[in-house]
């Protein structure tokens, strides 16, 4: 249960765990316990050896609702002569345009940053490779990056401008080119690694190396997977590889020379087979390892000559049992093998660890220290050199989960939030400091909505979809969440639109309004068993589009339905209003005259007040909108307005002026029986503003430091004055208390 109201405002994380795609870790090599993990949609990591858990490093200054899609990271890199300065390439997809890189000189507790010249692609396919971003260990003020689209850049002012090394190669994939390759699948040129074992010399590293990818080789009509530089990159000549048309995601280097490179056919995540591991000497190459139906992700490598220590990840492998190949341990410099995964002892038990160890780094100080990143997060062993090492875990602080929708009961109910999210599906919670244990059980599925009966919140329903059988499924409890059961029948619509666009209202026990995307909503009055369409309006010409249904809580025959017209091209908002219990629904003339944007489903928000009959609230992605006779008349609140910039012309914004609306307990003594939080912009200062008088005055309730990549969901707890539940942008489910 939630727990008593604090003295002063908190920020936290409600516990999950991992729950993501961890891509990469990145160890400083001088500075034991420093260490960073990077991931792909949720920001980045630093781990606090004191606490033994994560801090986020990027949920602050510079990760707005106008960078959300920052919160990719593609690369990390640290400066070896100086732990404090740590650098990281982010951008989401490189359909969005150019990257940016961030800069520390605090270990990521703050950061600038600048625009690159190029694209990023931290949730792209073969995200783990690299990485792409390394600082020279001699003359740390020169970087270099290896784009996707854009062949290798270079930088000689501690990142802050970049230009192309024309040396290697000035060809730029255009738009036709990576379309031809697959959407968001371009990989380029994959890393950079330096041949030296100095630092801090104050000369440039000369003997560079530069892994090259098969789509970049062709379009730059290159000769070579794999090239090099002996003058700093001023000119390049390709290295002869054992194998060709391959990728080579890792290639890292031992204190002796010697280089490990992994050569894997596919991209990844979790790249198939064929797959090989050599050794390089600069000349001559010697085959260590392979496998024709898995692929291989991440390669470290610790010590030198005969007893050199290698650890490779084997990845697209499932399960584990005698025989399987997770993560492969020599040490004999690759003339022996064994298994250290697989079958080995891990805790939690029930935790998946296989799939994507695309990243695997042995602790350069700490050679026993062996850690991967996976789908789920992070493992670790202390004891490699043991017959049966043990794993653990290691994800406390990291909340990478994807919230799609959140639901929050009445004061009286036995749980906390319904929490509905990718991948992972829908979560009851009943304690936000432990991972809960509460669920339908839906395996591999998004949980996109939830709502349960106001004067009987133990019965709950979710809808969401299958992802591995792209199916459909509606799901209900009638005990708090403690046992579940399908729908014995789906309304019209679930079948064919698989998307998040959908919402689902309950008005009492066994009695519901599904809107499945692009479709009607049907209503039930006997627990699924039947569905009967309303009368609402067909959807089904601008998409990704739904109807997101609220019940008046005060009086459930009463039931609104917003259709939020699809996007910012699309048809204006709509609200439509039912008093029989959501079985047929009249337009509200009103809902027309008020002139509601037209917007996407994902940027707009609906809420009641759950304390008074027909006080209805509504966010239409640019403003506020307030009803208090049932959505007859609307009133447009006039502090929130959207940030244009650029993007003024075309009517969509920069940042959405009022994007998510909840009610939640009020504070006592208030004038209006809620608090009241919009996710929005005052002043154009985007945020979470509260209002304690029904919309009069405003004060934001988060600040600079508190971002978290933008909000997605938000819902107010209905126990605590001051309490929210809000997603940031791929960083799980977090809450925060603002009691006054």
């Amino acid at each position: 249960m939630a727990g008593p109201l604090p003295a002063r405002k908190t920020w936290n994380s409600v516990k999950f765990g991992g729950g993501g795609y961890v891509s990469g870790l990145v160890f400083h090599p001088a500075t034991a316990n420093l260490l960073y993990a990077r991931t792909d949609i949720g920001g980045a990591y630093r781990w606090h050896q004191a606490t033994s858990s994560w801090v986020a490093i990027t949920d602050g200054l510079g990760f707005g609702a106008a960078d959300s899609r920052f919160h990719g990271v593609e690369s990390m890199a640290v400066d070896p002569n100086n732990d404090q300065l740590v650098y990281m390439g982010a951008g989401m997809y490189t359909t969005e345009g150019n990257g940016r890189l961030y800069l520390s000189s605090n270990r990521g507790d703050q950061w600038t940053y600048v625009a690159l010249p190029f694209p990023l692609g931290g949730n792209n396919p073969g995200r783990a490779i690299g990485e792409r971003l390394m600082v020279d260990p001699n003359k740390p003020s020169t970087l270099f990056y290896a784009t996707r689209t854009a062949g290798l850049w270079k930088s000689i002012d501690s990142g802050l401008t970049w230009a192309q090394v024309t040396s290697l190669s000035s060809a730029k994939l255009t738009q036709d080119q990576v379309n031809a390759l697959g959407i968001n699948s371009a990989m380029g040129v994959e890393t950079v690694v330096y041949d030296t074992g100095t630092k801090g010399s104050g000369t440039a590293t000369q003997t560079i190396y530069a892994p090259i990818a098969p789509d970049y080789v062709q379009t730059a009509g290159l000769a070579s997977n794999l090239y090099k530089s002996s003058n700093g990159g001023a000119s390049w000549t390709p290295v002869a590889v054992p194998i060709s048309g391959y990728h080579i995601p890792h290639m890292v280097r031992a204190a002796d020379g010697m280089f490990y490179v992994v050569f894997t056919k596919e991209t990844g995540p979790g790249a198939g087979g064929p797959a090989r591991l050599y050794k390089f000497d600069g000349s001559n190459w010697t085959l260590l390892n392979s496998n024709d139906s898995a692929g291989y992700g991440g390669v470290s490598v610790s010590g030198t000559g005969g007893t050199t220590r290698i650890a490779l990840g084997v990845t697209n492998t499932w399960g584990s049992f005698s025989g399987q190949q997770i993560i492969r341990l020599s040490d004999d410099a690759g003339r022996n093998w064994r298994e250290i995964a697989a079958t080995m002892p891990h805790t939690p038990a029930d935790a998946s660890f296989w799939g994507w160890p695309d990243d695997v780094e042995i602790n350069p100080a700490n050679r026993d220290h062996i850690l991967y990143g996976h789908g789920g997060g992070i493992w670790e062993t202390r004891n490699a050199s043991s017959a049966t090492p043990s794993w653990i875990e290691l994800n406390d602080g990291i909340e990478e989960t994807a919230v799609l929708g959140l639901a929050t009961p009445p004061a009286s109910a036995t749980y906390t939030v319904i929490n509905g999210m990718g991948d992972v599906g829908t979560w009851v919670h009943t304690n936000l400091a432990t991972k809960p244990t509460l669920t339908p059980a839906t395996g591999w599925s998004n949980g996109f909505a939830a709502d349960m009966a106001w004067s009987d919140p133990q019965y709950m329903a979710t809808i969401g979809v299958v992802l591995g059988t792209s199916t459909g499924y509606g799901v209900w409890s009638g005990d708090g969440g403690n046992t579940w059961a399908q729908f014995a029948t789906y309304p019209t619509g679930v079948a064919d639109n698989k998307g998040g666009e959908a919402s689902i209202a309950i008005t009492a026990r066994n009695r519901a309004i599904w809107a499945p995307g692009n479709s009607v909503p049907s209503y039930t009055t006997d627990n699924g068993a039947t569905w009967v369409p309303t009368n609402l309006p067909a959807i089904n010409t601008i998409f990704p589009r739904a109807y997101r249904l609220v019940v008046d809580r005060k009086n459930p025959n009463k039931v609104y339905a917003y259709d939020s017209g699809g996007h910012w091209w699309g048809t204006p908002g709509k609200v439509y209003v039912s008093t029989n219990g959501g079985h047929t629904f009249t337009l509200s003339q009103g809902s027309v005259n008020a002139g509601l944007a037209p917007n996407y489903f994902g940027n707009t928000s609906l809420a009641v007040n759950p304390n008074v009959e027909g006080d209805i609230w509504l966010a239409d992605g640019n403003a506020v909108y307030h009803s208090t006779d049932s959505g007859a008349t609307w009133t447009r609140l006039n502090a929130f307005a959207s940030i244009w910039g650029d993007h003024e012309t075309w009517s969509y914004p920069e940042v959405q002026g009022a994007s998510i609306v909840a009610l939640g307990k009020a504070e006592i003594g208030a004038t209006y029986p809620a608090a009241v939080y919009v996710v929005g912009v005052v002043n154009d200062v985007w945020g979470v503003y509260r209002s304690n008088d029904g919309g009069a005055t405003w004060t934001r309730f988060n600040d600079d430091a508190h971002q978290y990549g933008g909000i997605g969901v938000m819902a107010a707890d209905q126990r605590i004055h001051g309490r929210i539940y809000f997603s940031g942008t791929g960083r799980g489910l977090l809450y925060a208390t603002k009691p006054m």
